[in-house]
């Protein structure tokens, strides 16, 4: 019906009430410079309200500023085509000198080599893998929109598989885009698996959106 929500109602950055499912709420930031930290952080929220992608929406939290959680949504010719990922991030006290921490919903199921089971992402920009210049986080000129950027544009990618350490080489070898197209098949199934589990269990905050998205999308991915 015309009623129904759409994914256009879900503002793209908005700051929630409560977050008693955020996998860092036990860690409590507590910068040297509160005020610097915080004028920080209203500034990264101005650049996120004013510069989102359409494909990413970010939930900031008043009583807890350090924290964010984030939905991303897969490309286009990607095995993450139409599914919503979703991540919490966690500002150290010691930000932006050191990069924000980040935890990836797994729900259990590992659809890329940079995410795992347990939540960890690997990406340079969080020094959680190896890089060299711009792929580094930077405390003069890296932002947590940078950040989710990234991992919409280089983790979430076509051909995951040459993602894994090493694997570049094989790049357009036959027997590398053999694998790249076998590891697809199996993320992109992984990637249905978590969705009917997102579909089930929506993030805190995040419900009309996945209602929203998967009204639209669901039938399409089920399809397949």
């Amino acid at each position: 019906g015309g009623a129904e929500a759409s994914v256009a109602d879900f503002a793209r950055f908005d700051c929630a009430e409560g977050l008693a499912d955020h996998h860092f709420l036990e860690r409590v930031a507590a910068p040297a410079n509160q005020a610097q930290f915080q004028r920080k952080v209203h500034k990264e929220w101005a650049s996120l309200r004013k510069n989102l992608p359409e494909t990413i929406w970010v939930r900031c939290y008043e009583e807890r500023t350090d924290l964010l959680r984030v939905a991303i949504a897969g490309a286009p010719g990607t095995p993450y085509d139409d599914g919503l990922y979703f991540f919490d991030i966690c500002l150290p006290g010691t930000y932006p000198a050191d990069p924000p921490e980040a935890y990836y919903h797994s729900r259990g199921l590992r659809i890329n080599p940079n995410l795992y089971e347990n939540g960890r992402v690997c990406l340079s920009l969080l020094n959680t893998w190896t890089g060299k210049g711009s792929e580094m986080w930077h405390p003069a000129s890296s932002t947590i929109l940078q950040l989710l950027v990234s991992i919409q544009g280089l983790v979430l990618v076509p051909k995951p598989y040459f993602n894994e350490a090493g694997y570049e080489r094989q790049m357009g070898s036959p027997e590398g885009e053999k694998n790249a197209l076998v590891y697809n098949e199996s993320a992109f199934l992984l990637c249905v698996k978590t969705m009917v589990n997102v579909m089930h269990d929506p993030p805190e905050h995040f419900e009309p959106l996945v209602r929203a998205h998967f009204r639209h999308r669901g039938r399409r991915i089920l399809a397949c």
